[in-house]
């Protein structure tokens, strides 16, 4: 006997399509994409290590900067040591009244190295506040250090865009044997430009990027609304194809990007412009060991007419500064900070009451201050121009334990913040991949001192320098700085 069954039903193309995208595991069906969660600071996630400078990453390593204004007054930080030592002997330096007393403002010293002090009642008149290896103390006011005598000799500087010249810079990581050990692989990358229905820039919008098997990347877009993704930086399989998630406003958009596709990818996200003041979050990070003490005085010289020249500048931007500086293990102190202010009389303060000390082997502690600079400091949210200035005359020590500088420029593209790497004399070529890695990797740029004798720092200002770097163009470093933030306030719609 013969059964009779219904002929099978040809599935639209378009059902086919969308069951083979199932199976395929595409992630644009998936559930809503990963974004980090905005304040506080999570550690970094442990990766899958398959290469040196191939690993693996999953989840955001980093919360998104959420800040609405900035202090007043700035306000110290310490990081303790993580293995405190004997402190080695320093030249006796003079106590620290690192915080301003203009306008009635709080002096805030640092606490006693190497450990925390304990925590102590809220309302007492010196007060402490402990979280994990972190401190802060809140003292009376002291007298302010005498003025500092400053050098006449103008600082001058170079500056290269290795995003510009990519091909050239590739040429230099790879004319160094350790630049395989260092960093992360940045050899495919893809431009992205995020727009608005009119074709006007998108800054500071989210970006989400993931691989079909999940592997992640966070980005926000700079100033003119463009982002550099580099795939090898987080993905160890080399997907074919990625899933691209932006968002800014409450509105969101989706792209795919398709691996080794030369054209840039635009994203058009439907938002409306709202004309602002431009904001702008600048943090100095100054490596404050003993051979830094001519730099930092050049520093603290210009200072004063970097931030005029920012706040003269035609957008007229709402400037808050922040400094970092740091040393080495036994020394007086490992990391210190002062977040955020819009104090500038105050800030100032603070740079004239750094002092140079300590160090003794090269490296020093630059990925615990870079990491701290990244992740601890209260950098403002949404439509906020975030800058990084880095100024370092030696590499960091890659032999102490995590987090490393690769883990925290990728926390800085997530959370938009553009590295200026700054390298000062005697930067040797372990310093100079790191510093450039960083500044590329984040869209930045890399700056480097110049003197008139590049082997002689107390030659006086001049065109010459050390590195490797060539077509580069030379101005004093205050204007060079200024120039800088100009450009990329330019780019705002």
């Amino acid at each position: 006997m013969k059964h009779a069954y219904p002929s099978p039903r040809r599935l639209p193309a378009s059902s086919m399509a969308f069951a083979l995208t199932l199976l395929a595991g595409w992630p644009a069906l998936a559930a809503e994409p990963l974004w980090p969660q905005p304040a506080g600071v999570v550690p970094a996630q442990a990766a899958q290590v398959q290469h040196p400078r191939r690993q693996r990453q999953t989840a955001p390593n980093f919360r998104a900067p959420a800040a609405t204004v900035c202090s007043d007054t700035p306000r110290m930080r310490e990081v303790a040591d993580p293995q405190p030592q004997s402190p080695r002997r320093e030249r006796a330096e003079p106590a620290l009244a690192e915080k301003a007393l203009h306008d009635g403002a709080r002096l805030e010293a640092a606490p006693s190295p190497p450990a925390p002090p304990a925590p102590m009642p809220a309302a007492a008149l010196d007060s402490v506040a402990v979280s994990g290896a972190r401190a802060e103390r809140l003292s009376p006011p002291r007298r302010p250090l005498p003025p500092i005598r400053r050098q006449q000799a103008p600082v001058t500087a170079g500056v290269v865009d290795d995003n510009a010249d990519f091909g050239g810079f590739l040429q230099f990581l790879q004319g160094h044997d350790e630049s395989a050990r260092l960093g992360r692989d940045v050899t495919v990358r893809q431009r992205l430009r995020v727009v608005d229905a009119q074709g006007r820039v998108v800054p500071d919008a989210e970006v989400a990027v993931a691989s079909a098997d999940g592997a992640r990347m966070w980005a926000r877009t700079d100033a003119g609304g463009q982002a550099w993704l580099h795939l090898n930086a987080f993905d160890d399989r080399d997907s074919a194809s990625y899933r691209i998630d932006v968002r800014r406003d409450g509105r969101q958009a989706q792209v795919q990007l398709r691996r080794g596709q030369k054209n840039a990818l635009e994203v058009v996200l439907p938002v409306q412009a709202t004309p602002e003041r431009a904001r702008l979050d600048l943090v100095f990070m100054v490596d404050a060991t003993g051979s830094m003490g001519d730099e930092i005085d050049k520093l603290r010289g210009s200072l004063r007419d970097i931030v005029r020249g920012i706040e003269q500048l035609p957008s007229r931007p709402d400037v808050c500064l922040g400094l970092v500086t740091y040393r080495d293990r036994g020394d007086v102190y490992f990391v210190r900070s002062w977040d955020l202010t819009g104090n500038v009389a105050a800030f100032q303060q603070v740079l004239d009451g750094v002092r140079a000390g300590g160090g003794g082997d090269m490296p020093e502690a630059m990925n615990e201050a870079f990491d701290h600079a990244v992740q601890a400091l209260d950098w403002r949210g949404p439509a906020t121009t975030r800058l990084l200035l880095s100024l370092a005359d030696a590499p960091p020590h890659m032999d102490y334990p995590q987090p490393h500088y690769d883990q925290t420029m990728l926390a800085a593209l997530g959370k938009g913040i553009k590295v200026f790497s700054v390298a000062a004399s005697g930067q040797d070529s372990t310093g100079e991949i790191v510093q450039r890695q960083i500044a590329q990797y984040t869209g930045g740029r890399f700056i480097f001192l110049t003197y008139k004798d590049a082997a002689d720092p107390g030659s006086g200002p001049g065109g010459e320098t050390v590195h490797e770097v060539s077509n580069y163009s030379v101005d004093t470093l205050d204007k060079l700085v200024v120039r800088l933030v100009r450009e990329e306030l330019a780019q705002l719609p």
